[in-house]
Order: C-alpha cells, then structure tokens, then sequence
C-alpha cells in the first residue's frame, strides 16, 4: 500500500497537527484522530498482565526470563529485545534477540496452527549485547551487536543450522536490519549519537558473505534527497564506518527499520523521529516529529523497533515513554494501540506479527522489575487490520 509522506496527526487537544514539517491551524486544516482514537478506539483499562488493550484485543504470556517457556524445558533469555516471525508449515515461530553483554545471542518459540507452544530452543550463542535485527526474504533472521564494533550474525530461526557471522556487513555499533528484495540490499542503522544509515549489497542476493557496505550521503537537512557511497573500510578499525565518508548523513540514535512498497522507515531515539527514505526517487523526510508537537502531549516519545502490517501501518514501539506501541496509519494518523501498565523502568521491544497477521508478538525488556532478568514476552491476538 502506498503511505502519504508525512504525518499529519500529533496533538492532543485544540485543532493543531504536524502536517509536512509545518504546524497547521484552524479551519483550513481537517484535524484527524487524536492520540488514543486512530483506527482501534481508546484503550482500556489494564487486563489481567497490565495492558491496555482497545476493545476487542486480548493479551497473554508467552515467557518469562528465567523461566521455562510453558510446555517446553527451554529458559527463556534475559532482557529479550528485537524479534521476527516465520511461517512453519501450518504453524510458526518467533524469534527473540538477548541484550545482555556478555552472552546475548537469541532464542526461539515455536507455535502450532492454533498458536499452542510446542517448543522453544538457542539458536544464537557466545556474542554481545544483540538488540535488533531484521528478518531476510530467504528465512533467516539477521541479529544485531550493539556494541562498538558489533557485527551481524545470520541466524536460523529453526536451530538446525549454525549461525554464521557476516563480516563484509560492517563492524559498527549495529541496531535494526530490514531487507529491501527489489533493490537486493539491506538497509543497516547505527545506535550512535552521530550514527549513520548504511546499505549492504551482497554479491549475490541471497549470500551475504560477501559484498559492498554504502553509507548514505545527504544534506543536513530534514527533507531533500540523497546517494550513496563506498564506505572504505567495513571493518571500522582504526577509522569508524561513520566517519570515513565526507557527506555521509548523521543520524541521532538510529534505532527499529523496516521496509515495505519501495519506502523504508527507521527511528532515531535521540531526537524521538521517524524517517521515511522513499526509494523510487530516492529522497527522504520525516514520517514523524515529536519536537513539533507544540499543544498538548506528543503521542509517541521513545522511539524504538519499528514493524508494519498488511493493512500498511506502522506500529512503533516506546523505550520508556508511557510504554506504549503507537500505530501510524497510511493515511497518517498516530494512536497509541496498546500501553503496558507498572513497568515505567523497562522498554517495549520486539513487535512483529504471525505471519496471518492476527497476533502481535513483543516484549517488556525488563518487566515490573526494571532489570534484564525481568523480562516478559507477549502475545496480543485480536481483530487486526488486513
């Protein structure tokens, strides 16, 4: 589905909205939904695990760090972060990444066709701090170190195979991957203060052992349009991947990425935006904006993984913030979808959809206890725009 190219709603309260970087008023602008009535209704009250949920939606959990995944003998992993789904057979799996240095690595729940558990397992081990990552069109899962020369490791979501890890990805602290399968490359973001936004070329789509890492280069502006370039050295060392091309675009915090319909996202924590890179004419602009929100509450602070759905929303999910997944719609309303309740000192992390579209997986990387052993995985099933 096609998206608009900016946000329009991002208020509460009077007739003001974001709309194309400018703040409009007034009768010469049809104000749309407000924050808490975008297309799923207000939210509830917190239910039984402390979610609010819109009418309609139910919630349960799947794991707990520490503990055993129900019906299995796996422990689930501490401080559980980005996570995607697969289809498997008449079922499918989820898979979540471990932000914990030392160990890390990341772990996986399989479901039956009615969405029962019937196993979880490792299938990552032995690395750093892994947060996100990004699902490729062949069935991998690409899981993230964010860490100062991190790498990219190319996980099965089966466990049969061993991971492998991509060196000719770059060697920079590495947030979200998202797989573009008509350009052949995928798009990498940085976790820096000065982060960059990078593509990876395989040789051979597909194989990503080997390749070329690009950095994009564009004006320091918030709109306009943009190249890319060689970075000479992937391996980031003595020079970092970010500084070594001139005019190479900064980016505050590069956090969640995905991509759909010639157009990737990504966010950037450190100044709560949304970017939109629209690739068919290779320009790009802000999706969202929370510094010009000038009346009322920003609806979405604390940007972080980001995913899309069918229906062509985005739900984006807070670090901190009031702990919400806020949905932006194609045509650009913002609403929060759900809000956790009771773990202000914990982050929403992981939100991907079953492959039919009717539930969404995420986690509280902390939990009620604020710390990486507290963590809690969920499911939400409900009626989901298709």
């Amino acid at each position: 589905m096609e998206r608009r190219t900016v946000l329009r709603a991002a208020v509460l309260g009077g007739s003001s909205a974001v709309f194309g970087g400018t703040l409009w008023r007034g009768a010469a602008y049809a104000a749309p939904a407000q924050p808490g009535t975008g297309p799923y209704g207000a939210l509830g009250s917190p239910n039984a695990n402390g979610i609010r949920l819109p009418s309609g939606f139910t919630s349960r959990v799947i794991a707990r760090s520490g503990q055993t995944v129900p019906g299995t003998s796996y422990t689930w992993h501490n401080a559980p972060d980005g996570g995607a789904c697969y289809a498997d057979g008449s079922g499918w799996i989820y898979v979540s990444n471990s932000e914990i240095n030392p160990s890390g690595g990341a772990s996986a729940v399989k479901f039956s066709s009615t969405g029962a558990i019937t196993g979880a397992y490792r299938i990552l081990s032995g690395t750093r701090q892994n947060c996100a990552g990004g699902k490729t069109p062949w069935n991998t899962w690409l899981s993230c170190e964010e860490v100062s020369l991190g790498y990219v490791y190319e996980t099965d979501p089966w466990g049969v195979n061993t991971a492998v890890r991509r060196d000719a990805m770059g060697r920079f602290k590495h947030e979200a991957a998202a797989a573009d399968p008509v350009r052949k490359v995928i798009y990498l973001t940085e976790d820096e203060s000065n982060g960059r936004f990078y593509r990876f070329v395989p040789t051979t789509w597909g194989n990503l052992s080997s390749g070329t890492l690009q950095v994009m280069v564009a004006g320091s502006g918030t709109s306009g349009s943009f190249s890319w370039a060689n970075v000479p050295d992937p391996d980031g060392s003595p020079t970092s991947t970010r500084t070594q091309v001139s005019g190479s675009k900064s980016f505050n915090g590069g956090e969640g990425c995905h991509y759909a319909d010639d157009t990737v996202w990504f966010t950037t924590k450190g100044d709560n935006r949304v970017w939109q890179l629209n690739l068919t004419n290779n320009t790009y602009e802000l999706a969202y904006d929370d510094s010009l929100v000038t009346s009322g509450t920003a609806p979405l602070t604390g940007v972080d993984n980001i995913t899309g759905s069918s229906s062509g929303d985005l739900f984006v999910a807070e670090d901190g913030g009031t702990m919400d997944i806020c949905v932006i719609t194609p045509d650009d309303v913002i609403a929060p979808f759900l809000r956790i309740d009771g773990q202000s000192g914990s982050e929403i992390t992981g939100p991907a959809f079953s492959p039919d579209g009717t539930r969404l997986y995420f986690s509280s990387q902390r939990g009620t206890s604020g710390s990486s052993s507290g963590g809690i995985t969920y499911e939400v099933t409900g009626p989901f725009r298709s």
